[in-house]
């Protein structure tokens, strides 16, 4: 009743806090207007003003930065940024990935019995996995252009469709690109590259009376003496099977049909963005910044824990890839491990110092090695968090709490000698190393780290507790005035002792705007991490309806606002960039924050699948975590709910009342009172 009653409060004053600014979700909501509208297998676009965007697409060897729009005279403007990530650059650094864009004017010359055409005025444009824009070229010809990454090769492969639609036929002659660049030998690593736009069946096509016909364009860019066949229908079928296979693992069934799409599309960026490296597959965040490369945060925290779930092999073999690399830095002086690990595997970028990196390493390994369920895996990823764990102790001050140089956030908003996420982060880690070592018979070690992890608690709430601009919640460093949006990680890890202050800080003016979390009060700056990071944690506090409200609005403004369809890196940064490791975050409110998924063992788990008001039922169904292939659905019940888990061997079901999680471990069931 006490409970109930306070949370009632909490959730009035923060809606009156909302209604004096003028700010609340609901206006927010109701001023949010769809640009895109949700079809049964994609979303689109139907073009009726001038507006633009960009998305990004990726296969092993290149991804492709598409620009694309209507301008002021409903023209159509498009622009493929196409990147070679194994065509490096130099120097070879982090950003040493051939880059080149082409143009709309890099396309065949059109001419339609003789005359060229005029203009190119986009009708309709469709994303399903491939981007296609549908544009009428004259009163009854239609141009489609559907774009596409091979999935295995060196290019961006663009379909041009030419359609019929009057009842004569048409002589359509198509002129060949002629586009070829050769970058000096001297500029990149392997020498000169060739870059060339070239077009499958250029010449004069006959089109009768309501009929079509399809050519295919290649971006394409190689080393010299490489050649790669082309055969633009099978690549785009081969994306198309490949988006396919993605969206039946893990499925996300709910009422919500927009919750459902953008977790689709975000399992599909979180698991296109890995590119075979000659250090093997890497999973890169992409941006046109950042590939053939790996990060302690973006693969190791963010990413590499969510792929067991997926089931997809390329996923799981890059995680694994990403913390094999990780550990080639280990070394018996506790020197760090580097940020990031770039060039193919073969050079490493520590320009931030050390930024928590051990603590987000053994944090991902240790949910990683949990989640997959292999004994011999897991044994092997055992001593790189081993190191990192004791890396992280020898950072460890008289407060008992850990120091770093920075935080992910390298320097770009002051994080003091010691903060909150470094510490979080390592306390997660423990966490995790605990259930993994108890896992591997290992029960003197996993006590240990299972008391380290009750000291830090203890430490993270005396040296950061603190009031920060009327909030009963956390400073973010010694020092520190101002909210900031990583007060929400000790809600992820289940350290609630100053919940209800920071809800209410989180979903404050001060911090809550309408693209998400403020990185800092007083500041527009935003990154979708921290904000996928905070959904994550108020459904981990239990408070499924306030977190669903935002959370759905959120999926709505990414999937049919203005930007679509994923998750964003940040703003002003970067302009929004659809970086991969997002989408992981953006899937992993659904598996650890919506179902209450924490792994702790091998084939264990513990659940608490938060069903909002309203809804029914909802599932997570073909879940390929902890060697299985299992569903895991709750149903609203007249007095409670009834959680099913269906796997090979059968199904089991059981009652719950919705207070606490369950410990499930496929032979016996806990229910553990919150």
């Amino acid at each position: 009743m006490w409970r109930t009653l306070m949370i009632s409060l909490l959730v009035a004053k923060t809606s009156l806090c909302w209604a004096e600014s003028g700010a609340d979700l609901s206006s927010l909501a109701d001023r949010l207007k769809d640009r895109w509208q949700l079809q049964s297998d994609s979303i689109r676009w139907p073009v009726g003003d001038a507006h633009s965007d960009h998305l990004e697409l990726s296969g092993e060897q290149v991804s492709a930065i598409i620009y694309y729009g209507a301008d002021e005279r409903g023209h159509l403007t498009l622009t493929r940024k196409v990147v070679w990530p194994m065509l490096r650059t130099l120097p070879n650094d982090t950003h040493a990935s051939l880059i080149h864009e082409f143009p709309l004017s890099v396309s065949p010359e059109i001419r339609i019995d003789g005359e060229p055409i005029a203009s190119e005025r986009p009708q309709r444009i469709e994303f399903d996995g491939l981007l296609s824009i549908q544009s009428r070229i004259s009163d009854t010809l239609t141009l489609t252009r559907t774009l596409s990454p091979s999935t295995e090769a060196p290019r961006l492969v663009e379909a041009l469709t030419l359609e019929n639609r009057g009842d004569k036929a048409l002589r359509i002659d198509l002129s060949a690109p002629d586009y070829t660049v050769s970058t000096p030998a001297e500029t990149g690593v392997y020498g000169s590259y060739r870059i060339a736009a070239i077009l499958d069946r250029p010449g004069r096509h006959e089109i009768a009376a309501g009929q079509s016909i399809t050519v295919y364009l290649q971006f394409v860019a190689t080393r010299n003496g490489q050649q790669f066949p082309f055969d633009g229908a099978a690549e785009l079928q081969k994306r198309r099977d490949s988006v396919g296979a993605i969206e039946k693992k893990l499925r996300l069934q709910t009422p919500d049909p927009v919750l459902d799409r953008m977790f689709d599309f975000a399992k599909l960026r979180a698991s296109e963005s890995i590119f075979r490296t000659k250090g093997g597959l890497m999973h890169g965040p992409g941006g046109g910044r950042y590939y053939a490369a790996i990060w302690a945060n973006d693969q190791a925290e963010y990413a590499n824990p969510f792929f067991p779930f997926l089931g997809d092999n390329r996923g799981n073999e890059s995680a694994l890839n990403s913390f094999r690399h990780f550990a080639e830095y280990m070394n018996d002086e506790y020197r760090p491990i580097p940020s990031s690990i770039i060039a193919e595997g073969t050079d490493y970028w520590n320009g931030a110092g050390d930024r928590g990196d051990c603590a987000m390493i053994a944090y991902g390994a240790g949910r990683f090695a949990l989640a997959y369920g292999r004994e011999r895996e897991a044994r092997e990823l055992l001593p790189l968090i081993d190191w990192c764990l004791e890396f992280s102790f020898r950072k460890m001050g008289e407060a008992g709490v850990v120091a770093s140089d920075s935080d992910e956030l390298e320097g770009r908003f002051p994080a003091g000698d010691i903060n909150l996420s470094t510490n979080v982060l390592l306390y997660g880690a423990l966490v995790s190393a605990t259930h993994l070592n108890r896992e591997l018979g290992r029960e003197r070690q996993a006590e240990q780290y299972r008391l380290r992890a009750r000291s830090l608690r203890a430490a993270i709430d005396r040296y950061f507790a603190a009031t920060v601009q009327g909030f009963d919640t956390y400073r973010y460093y010694d020092g520190n005035d101002r909210l900031r949006a990583w007060i929400a990680l000790p809600l992820t890890m289940g350290i609630f002792e100053r919940k209800e202050g920071t809800l209410e800080a989180l979903l404050s003016p001060q911090l809550w705007s309408e693209n998400g979390i403020y990185t800092e009060a007083g500041d527009t700056t935003f990154w979708d991490r921290a904000t996928l990071y905070a959904f994550r944690g108020i459904f981990a506090a239990g408070e499924t309806d306030t977190a669903m409200r935002y959370f759905k609005y959120y999926s709505r403004k990414r999937l049919l606002g203005d930007h679509v369809p994923y998750a964003v890196e940040a703003w002003p940064e970067g302009n929004q960039r659809h970086l991969s490791a997002e989408s992981a975050l953006y899937a992993r409110v659904v598996t650890e924050g919506l179902f209450g998924i924490e792994p702790t063992g091998f084939d264990s788990f513990e659940m608490a699948p938060r069903l909002p008001s309203g809804w029914d039922s909802m599932c997570l169904k073909n879940i390929r975590a902890f060697q299985r292939d299992f569903d895991l659905c709750v149903e609203r019940t007249p007095k409670d709910y009834k959680i099913s888990v269906a796997d090979q061997n059968g199904l089991r079901q059981l009652d719950w009342n919705g207070s606490g999680s369950i410990a499930f471990d496929f032979h016996s069931i806990v229910k553990k009172e919150g």
